[in-house]
């Protein structure tokens, strides 16, 4: 079975990279970062306001796959820093956001993530509707 690249049209066009990945019925998606649709980190400072845009633009990559927060069976929070408050706060707007549907979830405190002053980006992976 061949890997689709996946856009999402919703979403920056002019990232370098595929927003998802769908193959054997398995979705991929790249990091969803705080951006909005003119690619400019939002909510600087605000770990919570990030992952709240975070969560957005994950559910727009997962459309474009086919696929909803119901069908992720996993995901990799990164928050960039080193306080345990602003993992928990990430963490609270990315657990909040799932509802009921609580998938494994790996939450991690790193040094720097991509984006000038982004603070907060999301993995998942989902299995795609058949």
């Amino acid at each position: 079975m061949p890997v689709e690249l996946l856009r999402a049209p919703a979403l920056d066009p002019a990232v370098p990279y595929a927003y998802a990945a769908r193959a054997a019925g398995l979705v991929w998606t790249a990091g969803a970062c705080p951006l909005d649709r003119e690619g400019r980190v939002v909510h600087p400072g605000d770990v919570a306001g990030q992952a709240a845009q975070v969560l957005d633009n994950l559910v727009e990559q997962l459309a474009a796959a086919g696929c909803a927060l119901g069908d992720v069976v996993s995901t990799t929070v990164h928050v960039a820093s080193s306080e345990r408050a602003d993992l928990v706060a990430a963490w609270e707007v990315v657990r909040t956001g799932f509802g009921d549907h609580d998938p494994p979830s790996t939450l991690l405190g790193v040094a720097v993530l991509g984006y000038p002053g982004q603070l907060v980006e999301v993995t998942a992976v989902a299995v795609a509707p058949a």
